[in-house]
């Protein structure tokens, strides 16, 4: 049985791992790198506890063999949190009580991430349709979809609070020298 070695750059870190053919980016991640975040659960890709990042799109984990992510980017969600400073999801689902038992929350909030990521401003039935792989057997889905919808609400208040005026003014006057003379350029 053949054993490859599979490069990735998890969570925006360079990381290496040895997989059989039959190993899966789940068990690559909980097994071989220790990343216990990712869940599993049907090992279907029916619940979705397991959803990851890969290359920016969300994925059952427990579907993906492992080979073929050589060379990807993944985000699991220890690569969400900033030090102590929890992501916006995270601290959505935190403030909303989003979870109960918790097995589900992480693929729930790398799915919401992933929204988010391509729709900033996403509607009741978006956040739905974004979350519809991923089963909850306890909380409800409710508290699941305010919180995304919280966060959403944080991103755009962090954003817009980070980005710089667009319309601040003319640019600044700067000076040149042509065959004129000293110019000022507007």
């Amino acid at each position: 049985m053949t054993v490859k070695i599979v490069n990735l750059k998890l969570n925006g870190v360079d990381k290496a791992f040895m997989a059989r053919p039959e190993t899966t980016l789940l068990l690559g991640l909980r097994e071989q790198l220790g990343m216990m975040g990712a869940k599993r659960g049907c090992a279907q890709g029916a619940c979705g506890s397991c959803t990851v990042l890969l290359d920016g799109d969300p994925v059952v984990s427990c579907l993906v063999p492992a080979v073929t992510v050589d060379g990807s980017a993944v985000g699991t969600i220890e690569g969400l949190a900033d030090g102590q400073v929890l992501s916006h999801v995270q601290q959505a689902f935190l403030d909303g009580f989003a979870t109960q038992c918790g097995f589900c929350t992480p693929g729930m909030i790398m799915s919401a991430e992933a929204l988010l990521e391509r729709n900033p401003d996403p509607t009741t039935e978006e956040v739905q349709e974004a979350i519809s792989g991923n089963v909850c057997r306890c909380t409800g889905y409710e508290p699941i979809i305010t919180a995304i919808l919280d966060a959403a609400a944080r991103r755009r208040a962090a954003t817009a609070t980070t980005t710089p005026e667009t319309d601040a003014g003319p640019p600044p006057t700067t000076a040149y020298e042509s065959s004129e003379g000293m110019r000022a350029d507007v």
